[in-house]
């Protein structure tokens, strides 16, 4: 099915196509192991809660909950109702909470009463509560699922998916095939359930297909090995690349005979970093682009054609004037009426990118407002940006444009400045260089773990 569909989907798809399967086979585990009997329980748990509280279908949730099974219960009660599910991410600060809140407007909010925090906690035991809203109003639109944008260029967007469209995602992993974990076996996700890469790549279609969802203890590289070791099965790692960086840098991992690849998702892996992670794990490392507006777009999951990927199953991708377009049905946009972001059944990506005639390969080379003129002279700051994050002595870098061209450097402990200044110099033309250097102890990144390139932000770095 294309991406973007609207068909009509009743609430049952929840148990026809999520919650479906033997009732001792494990399904999540979340410190403890959760079989589909237990999860279909905690559902219908949640079920009466909400419509207790007055939920109906045609509803409007806002869940603002840290990852944990009371995250997955509310939200797949939410659905099971035939609500609308909006996710806040439990990061977001009280104020940007209440602004996402005024905008969606949700009748309900799920947030927490109790839970055993911790900043490095991958999942929480939570007790939730839930807040009616007079003022809120029940759903305008069919969409089932509410995200916000990640925000690494500006301010995020509210994002709408039917459950059709959720539905023919799952299909697409399935169609994918070869690299994508294969019922029996385990996923050990670093990636946030509240993010389109964790919540259907993880979740959602792990559920589907009889793919355990492991979340480690702790974010920290030896919990993460931990949580792979704990478990027989062939086990997929899903990540970004700050994941592969805090596991390439383990010294010596463990021997892990399970462990049979990672995929990534967000942004390119840096070369240095890749190679590091190969020479430490000796598995596949896979490469995926998608977007929040209709997941998974395409994937390199053996890392055959990288930098480049091949379009996953039913997906359409052609380049008009250096930006990719991807076929789809119905604008993702809630609120957002913007022809430069979608129009015709095609959605804008605002990525700068090539299609290969004939193999249909896929490049992306960054976002298409990194490209800016200088003295006339057309300059690709993502370009800069990877030359400079690949020099030695750089940790991570983020190349953006003010009055000029500007460079944001988080330098390796002995590494010099001006060595790495230098060495840049070799590499790129003369009015391509950055005019300012700022030289950082931490790069600002989104939620997702992607750095974040909003000037206004980036100064707060400083």
């Amino acid at each position: 099915m294309a991406a973007g569909i609207d068909n009509p989907t009743d609430p049952e798809w929840v148990d026809d196509v999520l919650l479906a399967g033997p009732a001792d086979q494990v399904c999540l585990v979340l410190g403890a192991p959760v079989d589909r009997t237990m999860l279909r329980a905690l559902v219908a748990e949640r079920i009466k809660a909400l419509r207790e509280a007055g939920l109906r279908a045609g509803g409007s949730v806002a869940v603002c909950l840290p990852p944990s099974l009371a995250f997955v219960t509310n939200l797949l009660a939410i659905w099971r109702i035939g609500g609308r599910a909006a996710l806040l991410d439990h990061r977001l600060t009280a104020f940007e909470v209440e602004q996402a809140i005024e905008r969606l407007a949700p009748q309900f909010v799920v947030n927490v009463e109790k839970s055993s925090g911790g900043a490095l906690r991958a999942f929480q035991d939570v007790q939730e509560k839930i807040v009616a809203r007079a003022e809120g109003r029940p759903s305008d639109t069919s969409h089932a699922l509410i995200q916000l944008s990640s925000g690494s260029t500006g301010p995020s967007k509210s994002i709408g998916r039917t459950a059709s469209d959720l539905i023919a995602e799952i299909e697409r992993y399935k169609a994918i095939g070869a690299g994508v974990p294969a019922p029996g076996e385990r996923i050990v996700s670093l990636a946030s359930m509240v993010h389109v890469l964790g919540l259907v790549g993880g979740l959602l279609y792990g559920l589907h297909a009889g793919v355990q969802l492991v979340l480690p203890g702790r974010m920290t590289a030896d919990a993460i090995l931990d949580a792979v070791a704990a478990g027989p099965e062939p086990t997929t790692l899903l990540g970004v690349p700050f994941h592969i960086e805090l596991l390439a840098a383990v010294a010596e991992p463990p021997r892990l005979p399970q462990l049979t690849g990672m995929t990534t998702g967000g942004e390119l892996v840096r070369a240095q970093v890749h190679d590091a992670f190969a020479d430490r794990y000796g598995i596949r490392l896979g490469n995926m682009y998608g977007m929040t507006e209709l997941g998974v777009i395409a994937t390199d999951l053996f890392g055959t054609h990288r930098p480049a990927v091949l379009p996953a199953p039913g997906i359409e991708v052609r380049a008009d004037d250096g930006e990719l377009h991807i076929a789809m049905e119905n604008s993702p946009y809630v609120g957002l009426v913007d022809p430069a972001r979608w129009s015709d059944g095609w959605l804008h990506t605002k990525d700068a990118g090539s299609v290969e005639e004939g193999t249909g390969l896929v490049r992306v080379r960054g976002r298409r407002d990194s490209q800016v003129s200088i003295g006339g002279l057309k300059v690709d700051l993502s370009e800069v940006e990877h030359t400079l994050a690949g020099l030695p002595g750089v940790q991570a870098a983020v190349v953006v444009y003010g009055k000029a061209i500007e460079a944001y450097v988080v330098l390796e402990p002995a590494a010099e400045l001006s060595a790495v200044q230098d060495a840049l110099t070799e590499r790129v033309a003369a009015y391509k260089r950055p005019r300012a250097w700022h030289a950082v102890e931490q790069l600002p990144r989104t939620a997702t773990g992607k750095l974040v390139r909003d000037q206004s932000v980036l100064s707060g770095a400083r």
